[in-house]
């Protein structure tokens, strides 16, 4: 199939510099395309995901796509996007997140196989050994104020002021452009879309320091902006950011984020995220029509970026929770599994591996007093691992321990406690 054909068809095109001609680019070369990722932390979150499955989809239909890392722009600060300045990180930081997010990288793309495998780059290894006379008279010359201030992403800044660190981040990134096509005959530079400014910059660069030469041949590609039906910001929740890293966002936690999906989205998630085709997607479609209290898209869009970003025994586990959650076969779980599943619930730590029920209750905070730990017992209310328990003399026990280290109780219907034991 044509690729920006399913491109359009998936909504993932927000801006093209040439269309006609990159659609011809492609259809007659092998073409070699960047996107960047600046380390400004220690791993990439799920609003990198779209950049990253953009340049997977390229190289699926045989195209080669350069991951790079930021390691020098990553130390000056994108002001893209932003009303206000990045924090500086030191070089040994970066240094730390750019390698972290290779690996996340190769986790999703082909580095390895092919004439087309994915090629890891970091911008450090040229910004690094630039002087400030080369930056300025072989670079800075080709751009004007007036175009750089005409720029969105100066121009939003302008008002509350920008520092000169961040007005030149423009310049950097076109720079790298500039060395991926003489370096790895790249031709195609891939953005949010908040990065048309920078990425028509570059290609500005490559025509004017080409001026005199053959005319260069490139292009630049931007995708839309994720926003969600609710209104609020994709890809975050109560807790924070979805991270990739499992130990920052667990991968039940990472299946829970897709499974919640709201109905108006979750179609919209499954074109832009997922490789299913849209025949498939089509009828996921039709089943959140007439059975949205199924939530069978929901469940697809969950499994297979699960089983993307993390792994198939990654998915099995986040499913195996979640079945547990539900049905309260607690005892099913694994320590590790225990870990993920109430990561975020209120916690307690027992120095007594056999606490009495009535006193933990009212120690770990599950219970107001002993007279309300009382009544919610004789009420019914407390649930041991997933059971119920009326006992009001009752001990805690080691078939109560989960591999001896945790007890889940709940009270009522939704309240989760941990309680660990040391």
């Amino acid at each position: 199939m044509d690729l920006l054909k399913d491109l359009h068809q998936r909504g993932l095109i927000n801006q093209i510099t040439d269309e006609e001609g990159l659609a011809s680019h492609l259809d007659s070369n092998q073409v070699t395309l960047y996107c960047g990722f600046d380390p400004t932390a220690d791993s990439l979150h799920i609003g990198h995901l779209l950049p990253v499955l953009m340049l997977k989809r390229f190289q699926k239909a045989g195209h080669r796509p350069i991951a790079l890392v930021g390691g020098g722009t990553g130390m000056i600060g994108d002001p893209s996007g932003r009303s206000t300045e990045r924090q500086l990180n030191d070089a040994d930081v970066v240094k730390e997140y750019s390698e972290k997010i290779k690996d996340q990288l190769a986790k999703i793309l082909n580095f390895d196989e092919g004439e087309n495998a994915a090629v890891a780059r970091n911008n450090y290894e040229w910004l690094s050994e630039m002087t400030i006379i080369d930056f300025l008279r072989d670079t800075g010359k080709h751009f004007g104020i007036n175009y750089m201030l005409a720029k969105d992403s100066v121009e939003s800044r302008i008002e509350h002021g920008i520092s000169f660190t961040e007005f030149s981040y423009m310049i950097l990134q076109s720079l790298d452009f500039q060395q991926l096509h003489e370096k790895e005959n790249c031709t195609l530079q891939i953005g949010g879309s908040d990065q048309w400014g920078n990425i028509t910059a570059g290609l500005e660069l490559l025509r004017r320091s080409a001026a005199g030469e053959e005319e260069v041949e490139a292009y630049g590609l931007t995708m839309p902006l994720i926003t969600k039906a609710d209104g609020s910001k994709f890809g975050k929740t109560a807790g924070g950011a979805i991270w990739l890293d499992p130990e920052k966002t667990t991968p039940y936690e990472f299946y829970q984020f897709w499974i919640n999906a709201d109905d108006r989205d979750v179609i919209k998630f499954l074109k832009f995220f997922t490789f299913l085709s849209m025949d498939e997607i089509a009828e996921l479609e039709k089943e959140v029509e007439e059975q949205p209290e199924k939530r069978v898209a929901q469940r697809r869009l969950a499994e297979e970026m699960t089983k993307l970003v993390h792994d198939e025994e990654a998915l099995k586990q986040a499913e195996k929770i979640t079945e547990a959650l539900f049905s309260g076969d607690i005892k099913s779980l694994s320590g590790q599994e225990i870990e993920q599943g109430f990561k975020d619930v209120p916690a307690y730590t027992s120095v007594d591996k056999n606490p009495q029920l009535l006193q933990l209750l009212v120690d770990a905070g599950i219970s107001s007093s002993k007279r309300q730990a009382r009544e919610d017992i004789s009420n019914g209310a407390i649930y041991i691992n997933g059971e119920r328990n009326q006992d009001m003399k009752h001990t805690i026990n080691e078939q109560d321990r989960i591999e001896d280290k945790f007890t889940i109780i709940r009270r009522g219907k939704k309240k989760y406690f941990l309680v660990r034991y040391q």
